[in-house]
């Protein structure tokens, strides 16, 4: 068998529904170069047309990792350190529970979930709602759990986190770093959690993230340049709207299987 042909096995899309992937590869990714968050809620949708639902979590692992890892490598130091340690195992255990979850769940429920999660975020992102007052540290048990839980079924958790440091760090700087921390050990935990279920076993997945990396990193650098232009409330509440109109074509869909 040729190396074209095993690729065609591997992988068989069209040109155009590659082209599809990787265009929704760089938006999710612009959006993470930005927030430090989201690609599941933007690049989950599309994938899920081409690809089994039940291999988008784990591609995105893949990904994510590598773009925390691009994100931090220059300022992880601006990290909280105590939010770290707080919301860290907990995020973990969480993992653990939604990984179980996700493993043992059916594709086409998975799907429903995906886009409610989606519409969820959205209404979230687009009601302006932020807390009012200073979160206790208590509260990171219920974020953090919660968070690994959502990481790992539906490759996001960043939204919890989000609502959680908003709360708590007064610095938007530190409030970046820090959830780009967390994304990138979600991710590494989830990576290697599928790697010890036998998901990774599947050569397409790692065929497609190694194929899908460069428009992660296009998608990445893109979004450190817009940050520049754009104010990140406005990049998100377009971002928003998009994720909406995502989730609500995975509602339909699943209602019209």
């Amino acid at each position: 068998m040729t190396l074209s042909s095993s690729l065609q096995h591997l992988l068989p899309f069209t040109p155009l529904q590659l082209l599809a992937i990787c265009a929704g590869i760089v938006a999710a990714y612009v959006i993470f170069g930005i927030a430090g968050f989201g690609t599941a809620l933007v690049a989950g949708p599309v994938l899920a047309q081409f690809v089994p639902v039940a291999t988008v979590v784990p591609l995105l692992a893949l990904l994510d990792f590598v773009a925390a890892v691009v994100n931090v490598s220059r300022d992880a130091g601006a990290a909280d350190r105590a939010e770290l340690r707080r919301l860290v195992p907990l995020m973990a255990f969480g993992s653990l529970v939604g990984a179980a979850l996700l493993l043992l769940g059916r594709p086409q429920a998975m799907l429903l979930a995906l886009g409610i999660f989606a519409v969820a975020y959205a209404l979230y992102a687009l009601s302006g709602w932020r807390p009012v007052a200073r979160l206790s540290a208590r509260v990171a048990v219920p974020f953090g759990f919660v968070g690994g839980i959502f990481s790992a079924m539906f490759g996001s958790g960043g939204f919890i986190y989000a609502i959680y440091l908003a709360g708590r760090i007064d610095e938007k700087e530190r409030v970046r770093v820090t959830q780009s921390t967390l994304i990138g050990l979600s991710t590494l935990t989830r990576a290697l959690l599928f790697l010890v279920a036998g998901v990774y076993a599947d050569a397409s997945i790692l065929a497609l993230a190694v194929l899908l990396l460069p428009a992660m990193l296009l998608g990445t650098a893109l979004g450190r340049r817009i940050t520049l232009r754009l104010s990140r409330e406005q990049f998100l509440r377009v971002v928003a709207l998009a994720v909406l109109c995502s989730g609500a074509f995975l509602i339909v869909r699943y209602a019209m299987a």
